[in-house]
């Protein structure tokens, strides 16, 4: 994938992801302060929007910065400057390739879970994003099709927050719930299990 269909792909992306707001707020109510699918939305379109004004002929490592700073100012959210930083960090790692492969892609994913882990001071396994970020970032270097990694980071994920649901928090807002949070679906490793089900859903052809 060039720099023209990376800024392309994120867009398409971005449109379909906004439909999972009420859901991601709903979960986040039961478990944070009820603000991610406010995040997600305001963050989706920053990010349509910079991308647009910026246009498509610019290196992939600049058009994921775009896209961490669109986020990040969107919202003033602890949620939004984890991304905003797992993108920035990810994005270095493309300064060197003009090329996105399946293994660049396995790459961004665990150079963007090393910095929320760093940043959120949290692990797999304190049912966060990174239940879901880390094994789908492994699947997606376990293929040669681009497609079929996709579906594998897709199951891995959805698999993780599963198993993490009869955990109890133990990060963020939610951890004050302490016993109470068994049972409940985390809202950010959901939210980053829509962005690959929404990133199939604009880019990949059945």
């Amino acid at each position: 994938m060039d720099a023209t269909g990376l800024s392309r792909a994120i867009r398409n992306t971005m449109v379909e992801i906004k439909q999972y707001a009420d859901e991601l707020r709903d979960l986040d109510t039961a478990l944070g302060d009820g603000d991610l699918g406010i995040t997600v939305s305001l963050g989706a379109d920053a990010i349509v929007e910079a991308l647009d004004a910026a246009g498509d002929d610019v290196p992939p490592e600049e058009t994921i910065r775009t896209c961490a700073k669109a986020f990040a100012n969107a919202n003033p959210s602890t949620m939004a400057a984890l991304v905003a930083g797992a993108l920035l960090s990810g994005s270095r790692l493309w300064a060197t390739s003009r090329n996105l492969t399946t293994v660049d892609a396995s790459a961004f994913a665990k150079a963007a879970g090393d910095s929320i882990s760093k940043r959120g001071k949290s692990v797999v396994g304190d049912k966060t994003i990174l239940d879901a970020l880390v094994p789908a970032g492994e699947a997606l270097g376990t293929s040669s099709s681009a497609s079929e990694a996709l579906d594998r980071a897709i199951t891995a994920a959805k698999r993780a927050i599963a198993e993490t649901t009869s955990m109890q928090s133990r990060r963020g807002r939610a951890s004050w719930l302490q016993e109470r949070s068994i049972g409940l679906q985390d809202p950010g490793a959901t939210a980053f299990l829509r962005f690959l089900e929404s990133w199939k859903a604009a880019n990949v052809a059945d």
